[in-house]
């Protein structure tokens, strides 16, 4: 009962990786630059040109959803600007606007 399998090492799809095990696989490969600061689907396109896989492209939703991100963020901004000089139904607007494009995101990621 105390035999222990051994491990096999199977080559895993890059597809099925984690993004740890995409980094540490990215900065074997001395093409791709800033590693650490790609997140997962970022890390997948880099590794696939560097070794010549040929991507098929379905949607550019990371794109789209950093975008909105950054409204938000710039959003938020305003929102506590207009907070701070008592002006509460511009906050109010900002924050349904703010309500809006976290929907838009949530939506896109799907």
């Amino acid at each position: 009962m105390g035999a222990k399998k051994k491990k096999e090492a199977k080559a895993k799809p890059i597809e099925k990786m984690t993004s740890k095990e995409l980094r540490e696989l990215a900065l074997t490969i001395p093409e791709i630059i800033g590693v650490h600061g790609m997140n997962k689907s970022e890390l997948l396109s880099a590794i696939k040109e560097a070794r010549g896989i040929v991507e098929d492209t379905t949607k550019k939703v990371d794109t789209a959803v950093r975008e909105l991100k950054k409204k938000i963020v710039k959003l938020k901004k305003v929102r506590e600007k207009n907070i701070d000089d008592l002006d509460k139904k511009q906050a109010q607007v900002f924050r349904r606007r703010i309500n809006r494009l976290k929907k838009r995101t949530r939506k896109a990621a799907r």
